[in-house]
């Protein structure tokens, strides 16, 4: 007999290996749902996985996050047989679960296309109807090697030969067997609701000098309405992909003869990135911070001395040499702050220093994972690094939250999720700096969150190597969340550096760093506010905010006046003197989405107003055009 502590701290025996399926009919679950699997001790099982020592027992259910990614994986595998199928010699790669799906990588000797997806989907639903159970199988290390050796599954040799384990678990459903540790679904036909929804390439664990894979993208549910809500998502997310509406608002482009992953900003997009770049500092020297610039490169000694060099060199591009010195381009800021602190002798009169610079950064990326503006090798980061007292450092991490949450309001996002990382108990040998000052750091940044009542997840064991941090993740119009403002305790930087400031007591003591940043790369934030906005971009933020459109050519001097005094008052204003219709410039501006559009005619003139028609409102009417000013003027002070 075994003992199994069931949920309630109910314990009851039942006969060794009992399977959990079994137990699962007790009645102290006869109120749940049929469950996915089980979870013993903490650890999750299949359905029939047997219960050999006592035990704690709990379920877990289809539509929790456990249960979703159990059911995702056994997707997988079904497409996987599906795949194999169609195509006999296709080579398998990994398969696993990923938020909202799953993939699986083939190496195929034809490629994919669309329609092919339809067919394996086709090929996945008749498994599915077969009912085939999926089974787990267990067996030594040098047996499993055989086994896909023989069946030309070079890929999977290669991940068991990587296993250190002993033994080596795998998983068949009819005639198909794939190396996993599970658990799955207990059959086919209970795989849920399923839809393959796209095609990519993908090198065989991540290096570009392996093999491409064809890599097939696809979502499960546990019923249609599930799926069909999340298509609906998709196709919305498509619809705002920051890639297409870039392109058909004319704000950038990347060039492969500039080279990829580098932006390259028209003038719409470098208008918006002005008024934000603005912003910015108006907002930074009011809440008195002093603004620098600094080099793009710099002698690899300084990237020695950062530990850049030992930390990040995967990810920085190859040394420049100059007149026998090696040089690199700037992977990060910091140490170029630094640099300037060290210029002088500072006292502790001197601090807090808030120093933000809109730095131009570099990183090598492969270009496989780059991603329009999201993932690029050159970007922007509104970085600024503070070096103050320890007495001070509290003050200043809620300094930053209050400009970070502002900065968010301002451009529409409302809805976060802050995380306080901190170090792993029992892992203080991954992270450098003395305990007191992890103390210190954490205790500041606690107390600055609870201070300013926002609620918080604390991240055990997500510290960075140098101390802890607070990320915010901001949330789009899609519920989609974003990394954005970060606020960092560095410990690292002034150990390496030796940076100190001259107490009262007339001794050096080392100053406190923080770094952070209250938007991110300029690059990403774009491309989150094309995505959250679906190009509508708020007035004050709009490109063009204002464009005036002539009835016809003998109105265009009213129209170019109408310009003139528009723009003065700094309002952002184009005139279309094209040779259309109304109806063909009306319609060009709606699909530019710009904010305002102004129709001017023979009424306009004599009455020097303006036919007013908004995006958000449709056709206004007409208004004076000094009443128009000054309600542009109001909006855009507002930020509406």
């Amino acid at each position: 007999m075994v003992k199994i502590k069931l949920p309630g701290g109910i314990e009851k025996s039942f006969q060794k290996n009992i399977t959990v399926r079994d137990v699962s009919g007790d009645d102290v679950f006869k109120n749940r749902e049929p469950a996915i699997a089980g979870k013993l001790n903490s650890r999750i099982v299949d359905l029939d996985f047997p219960i050999e020592s006592d035990t704690t027992l709990d379920l877990v259910m289809p539509n929790s996050n456990e249960g979703m990614e159990i059911l995702r994986h056994s997707a997988a595998h079904l497409m996987a047989q599906a795949v194999t199928r169609l195509y006999p010699n296709a080579k398998l790669g990994i398969g696993p679960s990923i938020k909202d799906g799953f993939y699986y990588d083939f190496d195929l000797e034809q490629t994919l296309s669309q329609e092919d997806l339809e067919k394996i989907e086709e090929e996945m639903l008749k498994i599915a109807e077969e009912d085939l159970p999926y089974k787990r199988l267990e067996e030594p290390r040098t047996v499993a090697i055989e086994r896909m050796e023989k069946a030309n599954q070079s890929y999977k040799v290669e991940l068991i030969k990587g296993l250190e384990d002993e033994t080596v678990s795998f998983y068949q459903q009819g005639d198909f067997i794939d190396l996993c540790k599970g658990p799955h679904v207990s059959s086919t036909k209970n795989t849920g609701v399923f839809k393959l929804l796209s095609l990519a390439g993908a090198y065989w664990r991540g290096k570009e000098t392996n093999p491409m894979l064809q890599r097939i993208y696809g979502t499960v549910f546990t019923n249609k309405k599930a799926l069909a809500k999340h298509l609906k998502v998709l196709e919305e997310i498509k619809k705002r992909d920051h890639r297409k509406i870039g392109t058909a608002l004319d704000l950038y482009s990347f060039h492969d003869k500039g080279g990829p992953g580098l932006v390259f900003w028209h003038p719409k997009g470098a208008a918006i990135r002005n008024v934000i770049e603005t912003f910015w500092r108006s907002e930074h020297y009011a809440r008195g911070y002093d603004i620098l610039y600094s080099p793009h490169i710099a002698k690899i000694d300084l990237w020695k001395t950062s530990g850049h060099l030992d930390y990040y060199k995967d990810s920085m591009f190859s040394p420049i040499e100059v007149e026998g010195q090696e040089y690199i381009l700037r992977p990060m800021n910091c140490p170029f702050a630094i640099l300037m602190y060290q210029s002088s002798l500072r006292s502790y009169r001197d601090l807090p220093l808030r120093w933000g610079e809109l730095g131009t950064v570099y990183r090598y990326e492969r270009s496989g994972v780059l991603h329009g503006l999201l993932r690029v090798r050159g970007f922007t980061q509104d970085d600024a690094h503070i070096f103050c007292r320890p007495d001070q450092l509290q003050d200043e991490i809620e300094g930053v939250l209050d400009l970070a949450l502002f900065m968010l309001n301002c451009f529409g996002f409302d809805e976060y999720e802050i995380e306080l990382a901190v170090r792993g108990k029992g892992n203080e040998e991954k992270y450098i700096g003395e305990n007191e000052n992890w103390i210190l750091a954490e205790e500041a940044l606690t107390a600055a969150l609870n201070k300013k009542q926002l609620d918080f997840a604390r991240m055990e064991d997500e510290a960075k190597f140098y101390g802890p941090a607070i990320d915010i993740k901001t949330k789009d119009a899609l519920g989609r969340g974003w990394q954005g403002p970060t606020i960092q305790v560095d410990f690292n930087l002034p150990e390496r550096f030796d940076i100190n400031y001259i107490g009262s007591d007339g001794i050096q003591h080392k100053v406190v760093m923080l770094h952070r940043t209250v938007i991110g790369a300029m690059e990403r934030f774009l491309g989150c506010l094309i995505e959250h906005h679906a190009g509508n971009f708020p007035l004050w933020l709009a490109p063009i905010q204002v464009r005036v459109l002539p009835i016809s050519d003998k109105f265009n001097d009213y129209a170019l006046e109408t310009k003139n005094k528009l723009s003065k008052a700094g309002i952002r204003t184009e005139v279309d003197t094209k040779s259309a219709k109304i109806g063909f410039k009306i319609r060009e501006g709606t699909l530019e989405k710009i904010p305002y559009l102004l129709i001017v005619g023979e009424k306009e003139v004599e009455d020097e107003a303006v036919s007013v028609r908004s995006r958000k409102s449709g056709n206004e009417g007409p208004i004076p055009l000094s009443q128009f000013i000054l309600r542009v003027e109001d909006e855009v002070r507002d930020k509406a």
